[in-house]
């Protein structure tokens, strides 16, 4: 048996390939990838849209890696061999009906849903990427199946990151579920009888290694890591510690879905269910009204009032706008006492502020975990760790999901950065409101792109709100160029009358030592930040902006010492 796993090395991050098949749709480009000039052009676009990094690439490889993790999820329209007609299954390197259906897909749980179609068409070995060492099977449903009979046997599906990687990556439909379960349950106690877990990893990726003969332990690590980033894409799955399991909600779903243990009747029909994505037990009328019911139930349980009347049922599309909206009851059900835990884990948050200051992926904490930021995800993870620490603060008079204008997923974990047309973040309080704009570049061009949309965001909101409105800019490094811009904090409303904006520069490791003396010292106000942002505005007029930055860092200092003192 060889390994296997879900997606495609080149994009570690699921949900850039929607990013990808955008640029694509408004490109001349599409249906016209193949060849040097056209894989460089495709490299270029990627680069244009901020999708990827334009370095050394003599051989163009990015265009054509991009072009293949596209077509291997049927988001593209793939070559096929000879034993298929093209033309019955659609114009070559064009976006297919579920690629549309991702672009168009303007939720998280609309982008899921589109890759839960993708991975649950998906087979192998396919006519597509013929592999005579696997048994033909659904990857998808056997890791689900694995995971339900785990609940079943320990009353929790967690398959933790080295059981993935060393049993249940390395089976498949002809082995028997309870016999992959009983050696994953063999491995975990063995591992909890070790005197040195790492090690214990270490020597069972060495094993597996062997027993292959051929590849490198890393590669375990990588491919278990790709493959919790695709289970997670589809909405079923969540993190929990190193590991993942079943959503809650998605419970009765996946039991539905490894119910089906058919296969493709014909390569020409796995190609086009490929493409067309999956039908899914939501698309069968009585199917979707057992999910529907448990939802409803949920709901009754959490004590959310929900009410179905007047709403129609008489068909799978009826019932899916029904299960949209209790879904989504749920997920700001979660994300509710997911802000009510960030207080208690202010140490984790400061940690990855560090992470975004130093640019490094990955940290230690005391506590014993590693939190990490991907290099290509670090703005979204920017805007998202400033929501964690307001959230933190816990003072918000707004919702966490109406604070925040990015998508996140089940696990909370950003989907992307904020859209343009407005703020990064919006936090409310009682008196007053905060707007907070992060970026990470750093020379001059800082000014240029961000000079003039902040000042827009935070005017837009003080012609909103009777409250004062406060922003807060926060960059690795702030320009003199931005500073001075913000300094002056003029705007001029349509009616052409001059507002003057409040908006503070100050540097995320300013921020990170401010945040950490409120928590460290037990004074957690957010009145104290108000009152550094006041202290920061008034001095503005007396100092250019070289001298203003100097006198900011020392207010923030200052206020860090009274903390700490306190």
């Amino acid at each position: 048996m060889d390994i296997w796993y879900f997606g495609n090395t080149t994009v570690r991050s699921p949900f850039r390939l929607r990013d990808g098949l955008v640029a694509l749709f408004t490109s001349p480009l599409q249906g016209n990838l193949r060849g040097e000039e056209q894989e460089k052009a495709f490299r270029n676009l990627l680069g244009e849209h901020g999708i990827v990094e334009l370095g050394e690439d003599a051989t163009y490889s990015v265009g054509r890696k991009w072009r293949g993790a596209l077509t291997q999820l049927g988001f593209l329209y793939p070559k096929v061999p000879a034993s298929i007609n093209q033309a019955d299954i659609g114009i070559l390197d064009t976006i297919t009906p579920n690629g549309m259906r991702l672009i168009r897909a303007e939720t998280v749980p609309a982008m899921q849903e589109c890759f839960l179609r993708s991975l649950t068409a998906y087979f192998i070995p396919s006519v597509l990427e013929k592999d005579d060492s696997f048994a033909v099977f659904s990857p998808l449903r056997h890791t689900l199946a694995i995971m339900l009979e785990l609940e079943k046997k320990t009353g929790s599906s967690h398959i933790e990151f080295i059981e993935m990687a060393v049993i249940v990556q390395l089976s498949n439909s002809s082995n028997n579920i309870e016999d992959i379960v009983n050696n994953i349950l063999a491995l975990r106690k063995a591992r909890l009888d070790s005197k040195n877990k790492r090690a214990f990893d270490n020597q069972a990726r060495k094993d597996a290694v062997t027993a292959l003969g051929k590849y490198k332990e890393q590669t375990f690590n990588d491919y278990t890591d790709l493959s919790f980033r695709y289970l997670k894409a589809t909405g079923l799955v969540h993190n929990k510690g190193r590991g993942i399991s079943i959503v809650p909600e998605k419970h009765v779903f996946i039991e539905t879905l490894v119910q089906d243990t058919s296969l493709p009747v014909s390569d020409t029909e796995y190609v086009k269910a490929l493409c067309e994505g999956a039908k899914l037990p939501t698309d069968d009328q009585d199917s979707a009204l057992i999910v529907l019911d448990d939802l409803i139930n949920q709901l009754k349980k959490r004590n959310i009032p929900f009410s179905t009347k007047a709403k129609p049922t008489a068909n799978p599309a009826d019932i899916a706008i029904i299960r949209h909206e209790i879904e989504n009851l749920l997920s700001e059900n979660n994300e509710e006492e997911f802000a009510k835990k960030q207080a208690s884990e202010w140490q984790e948050i400061a940690g990855y502020m560090q992470l975004i200051i130093t640019r490094k992926r990955s940290l230690i904490l005391e506590a014993g975990n590693e939190i990490e930021v991907p290099q290509s995800e670090a703005p979204a993870y920017f805007e998202w760790i400033l929501w964690r620490a307001f959230l933190a603060i816990n003072s918000l008079s707004n919702k966490p999901y109406e604070a925040r204008r990015f998508k996140i997923d089940q696990d909370f974990l950003p989907v992307g950065t904020a859209p343009g047309g407005g703020p990064d973040l919006i936090f409310e309080f009682a008196d007053f409101v905060i707007v907070v704009e992060v970026t990470l570049t750093q020379s001059s061009r800082q000014e240029a792109v961000e000079g003039e949309p902040v000042r827009r965001h935070v005017a837009d909101l003080v012609m909103q709100y009777e409250k004062p409105v406060y922003g807060l800019f926060i960059a690795n490094k702030i320009d003199l160029n931005t500073a001075e811009t913000f300094r002056i904090g003029v705007w001029y409303a349509p009616d052409e009358e001059k507002m003057r904006l409040d908006i503070i520069p100050v540097t995320l490791s300013q921020f990170k030592d401010f945040f950490e003396a409120l928590f460290t010292s037990g004074n957690i106000d957010v009145n104290a930040i108000r009152d550094l942002l006041d202290e920061c505005s008034e001095i503005r007029k007396e100092h250019e902006a070289p001298a203003w930055k100097q006198e900011i860092d020392k207010l923030v200092t200052n206020r860090v010492s009274l903390l700490q003192a306190n």
